[in-house]
């Protein structure tokens, strides 16, 4: 879809922000800077950078005057590209990147194109930090709106779960300040539902005590030797104190002074424990892991901020990604076998499987306390990440993740996702990561917040319950009249 002339002026006129379309000098380099994903060739029609709410509200009109479909860009970090969409009307909020900190409330405002890393850094010079991911520039936004996992969980919960307040511009222009004071059932979508409803311009995150400096420890088998290991791993790591953070992943070693060059680039598993505590407390915690002989090893004080950015060098910009995901109930001796062979399988140092465990925190919080989609029951989030350098390399890493997914599905109690690390999760694996009950309220709120259906991108909510095959609740709206699809 391209602007017409009429269509164009209305937009330049709207007082929607910086425009920049196909044809203008600087439209390439905005269209790469948007999106991580470099897989992802979509190209708009427009570019929007807008400054404040009311020029996202006057882009917002001016796109749905001209039929423009529109896409939301926060930090651009989203694995399956919904930022961007061909011929639509991009609202990108890079421009919205500030954080403040309130250091006597414990929160932090954060605009709705803030990167992790600006958001550690400003955190960590007051002692304080909240669950975010493990790449420092993966978007606050789009992270904390569908979930988010991290370092942190154990003691402080999902990305979500932090998520005390958010500024919201609505399809029809209105600015709306929600909280549990005001529209708590859209605070509530907003915690893992949060890029159906709105334009997400400011996010308020709760924040807890965490000292500057951690302890890492980072423990590494090659696959061929991995298996009893992880099996010790798998039970270990819930038998540490919350406080502490923990991640299994199965990555190349890294071409670090730390690993012996002989295995530069080996397939393998690395089990990874971080501690704000002593480090006499980290020692007696990692000391099991030690006595499984470990092919190398690194055990160091790193400032959080670091360790935030210690798997960047993982996921550059512009490298190209697929990945599909898991949620598990147990990670039985079998599924580890599965997952030791089939990891040497990969061809790119950089794809990677990470395994997280949902433990503290994450599991203690009730269910239906917010809309996030997995069962908190789960054990195991498992990503299978297939990133390559160029389209090419691609193609068979993203064979290998969808035939690993395959591999461990039987292990799975259903093919729910985590919407942050699945490429192509459809409406079918988007209804059964919610759950009927979650999914039928999220429809409902939908049809209040969004009814044309304006916004659809990451883990997208349909029309409403009779439109993803739910009946609707006796009485309501839904079973009078149907939202269109949209």
């Amino acid at each position: 879809m391209t602007l017409d002339d009429t269509a164009l002026t209305a937009l330049r006129t709207a007082s929607a922000g910086e425009v920049l379309l196909p044809a203008d000098p600087g439209f390439g380099q905005a269209r790469a800077d948007a999106i991580w994903n470099g897989n992802i060739g979509h190209r708009p029609a427009a570019i929007v950078r807008p400054t404040s709410n009311e020029q996202v509200a006057a882009a917002l009109a001016a796109a749905r005057s001209a039929g423009l479909p529109i896409t939301v860009r926060g930090g651009g970090h989203g694995v399956a590209g919904k930022a961007v969409a061909d011929g639509a009307l991009m609202i990108d909020l890079s421009r919205f990147a500030g954080v403040r900190v309130d250091r006597d409330a414990r929160r932090a405002h954060v605009g709705g194109g803030a990167a992790w890393a600006a958001l550690d850094a400003a955190t960590a010079e007051h002692g304080l930090a909240v669950t975010g991911g493990t790449i420092s520039h993966t978007g606050v936004a789009g992270l904390t709106l569908g979930g988010g996992l991290g370092w942190l969980m154990p003691r402080a919960g999902l990305s979500c779960d932090n998520l005390l307040g958010a500024t919201l511009v609505t399809a029809d222009g209105r600015t709306v300040e929600v909280s549990e004071q005001t529209h708590p059932d859209l605070l509530w979508g907003l915690r893992g539902a949060g890029t159906n409803f709105g334009v997400v311009t400011e996010l308020v995150l709760g924040l807890h005590e965490a000292t500057p400096m951690v302890n890492l420890g980072l423990f590494f088998w090659p696959a061929a030797e991995a298996g009893a290991p992880l099996a010790f791993a798998r039970d270990h790591l819930y038998d540490l104190d919350p406080q502490l953070g923990a991640l299994i992943a199965g990555i190349s070693a890294p071409p670090e002074p730390f690993v012996p060059a002989e295995l530069h680039g080996a397939p393998g598993f690395g089990v990874i424990v971080v501690g704000w505590g002593e480090a006499a407390e980290h020692a007696a915690a990692v000391a099991p892991l030690r006595a499984r002989r470990p092919a190398f090893e690194l055990v160091t004080p790193i400032p959080y901020v670091a360790l935030q950015q210690m798997l960047d060098a993982t996921s550059p910009w512009g490298v190209h990604a697929y990945d599909k995901s898991l949620n598990l109930d147990d990670l039985p001796d079998a599924a580890i076998e599965i997952l030791a062979d089939r990891l040497p399988r990969k061809r790119s140092p950089l794809s990677l499987i990470p395994l997280f465990p949902l433990r503290g925190r994450v599991r203690e919080i009730a269910d239906d306390a917010t809309a996030y989609g997995p069962s908190r029951s789960r054990r195991w989030t498992v990503s299978f990440e297939g990133v390559a350098m160029d389209e090419a390399g691609l193609a068979g890493e993203r064979q290998w993740s969808r035939d690993l997914w395959t591999a461990l599905r039987p292990y799975a109690t259903d093919d729910g996702a985590y919407a942050n690390l699945d490429s192509d999760a459809d409406a079918a694996r988007v209804q059964v990561t919610f759950g009927e009950e979650k999914y039928r309220r999220l429809a409902a709120l939908k049809a209040t917040w969004d009814p044309e259906h304006v916004f659809g991108s990451g883990a997208e909510i349909g029309a409403g319950p009779a439109a993803a095959g739910i009946p609707a609740p006796r009485g309501s709206a839904e079973a009078a009249t149907p939202e269109p699809a949209g």
